[in-house]
């Protein structure tokens, strides 16, 4: 997180503010699935295994699937390195644009979910180094993780000020959620068309700089 840019940074935290959003209304559509969050999903499919008709676990693990397949996919785009870091936002927007209109055409289709999830797999392709995202965009766990041994780190003496990168990420996401459920009272496609739109934007600032 460290390597990150303080513009690059920024603009981590503003799309860590639309995976929020999205997971949020991801998470009131589908009565308690996530569309960012995979380790919630493989545990409720766990559960669903045993617990439940089999059968339930198909749709979280299909919500994983396309998580997996957003990573792939944006990474390959993205190049060597993810040097072209527009495209795999670009290629979110899009996805979140078809949701959208999922979302009023045909409301309960698997499909438009497996869109948003594959979009927020995606968005962690933004910054990798090394085989490994440098910022966890999406997943809050990571994130607390590294605030936590800042944290440990500042009572130490080594470093007082690297908890504040990670505290800003986390905030991002839980107000990007706040957010979403927010927006998701005019409707999903509205919403889910207003996070398409700054996904949108982002891309196209990203287009124009070479470095962030």
């Amino acid at each position: 997180m460290r390597e990150v840019t303080r513009r690059g940074f920024a603009l981590s935290a503003m799309l860590s503010g639309v995976a929020g959003f999205v997971d949020a209304i991801g998470f009131i559509d589908t009565g308690g699935l996530f569309v960012s969050f995979m380790s919630g999903n493989s545990t409720q499919a766990g559960v669903a295994l045993l617990d439940e008709a089999p059968a339930t676990a198909l749709f979280p693990l299909a919500l994983v699937g396309s998580f997996l397949g957003g990573v792939i996919v944006a990474a390959i785009s993205a190049g060597s390195g993810g040097g072209n870091r527009a495209r795999p936002v670009a290629g979110a927007a899009m996805l979140l644009a078809v949701s959208a209109v999922l979302a009023w055409t045909a409301p309960t289709s698997p499909v438009r979910f497996a869109l948003l999830a594959a979009a927020m797999g995606a968005l962690n392709t933004l910054y990798i180094a090394d085989g490994r995202a440098r910022v966890a965009i999406t997943y809050a766990t990571g994130t607390l993780v590294s605030l936590g041994l800042a944290i440990a780190d500042a009572i130490a003496g080594r470093s007082s000020t690297a908890w504040r990168r990670p505290l800003l990420l986390w905030g991002s996401l839980g107000a990007g959620a706040a957010a979403g459920a927010a927006t998701h009272r005019l409707g999903s496609g509205i919403a889910l068309a207003v996070a398409a739109g700054i996904l949108a934007v982002a891309a196209i600032a990203l287009a124009r700089r070479r470095t962030v």
